[in-house]
């Protein structure tokens, strides 16, 4: 293909800046990627229709199409999508479960169900998506309304940056939670993307149903 890339991920726009450094640091230059916008999280009713027509827009010009995305909220819609569709996914309902492994998150919420969760991208967006995004700019009022049965709020962290420390800190005291850090890293995020690159390097036929 003359160095074009053959290979496409298609991801939520919450997951980019992780995706492409972990393109960067695996040389991945097979990998093209086109991201969804991050805040239809809060219309997961978009996600599974815009995925399908992301995967028929580009299926003629890449060998391979993988979804970076969880279910999401979609309630199993997506996934409904990506089997007629004949593509894979990460596996996992959200992006909290494959950065921390199904394991460990599902340790965290057995030992506080009243946990709200934060990845790196939602530290640095803290305000403009939840803080704003749930109009508590401009109701506070609303805030037990919202994280009332919330007990604490564990950060995912990616890199480990102590200013984005500060920052969920800082986050799970506006919304009056107990704070928790957990490093996460890039999770079974890193593993997928490897794996989807061995599959090229193998050399391994394309997964899309023959029409």
């Amino acid at each position: 293909m003359g160095g074009r890339p053959s290979t496409l991920l298609i991801a939520c726009g919450a997951l980019a800046w992780e995706v492409t450094e972990l393109i960067r640091r695996g040389g991945w230059t097979h990998f093209a990627v086109q991201c969804l916008p991050a805040h239809w999280h809060n219309t997961p009713q978009k996600i599974p229709d815009a995925v399908r027509a992301k995967i028929r827009e580009n299926r003629d010009r890449f060998e391979r199409i993988f979804v970076l995305y969880g279910d999401c909220g979609t309630g199993g819609l997506l996934d409904a999508v990506l089997a007629e569709e004949g593509v894979e996914r990460i596996e996992g309902p959200h992006c909290y479960e494959f950065y921390a492994g199904a394991s460990a998150f599902a340790a965290l919420h057995d030992e506080e169900p009243g946990t709200f969760y934060l990845t790196d991208y939602l530290v640095k967006h803290f305000d403009r998506l939840i803080i704003q995004g749930l109009g508590l700019d401009r109701y506070p009022q609303l805030r037990d309304d919202y994280f009332g049965n919330y007990r604490r709020l564990v950060y995912l962290a990616q890199v480990g940056d102590p200013a984005l420390v500060e920052r969920a800190q800082a986050a799970a005291d506006r919304l009056g939670l107990a704070f928790q850090l957990r490093p996460a890293g890039y999770g079974t995020l890193a593993d997928f993307m490897a794996r989807a690159a061995k599959e090229k390097s193998d050399g391994k036929a394309d997964r899309r149903p023959v029409a």
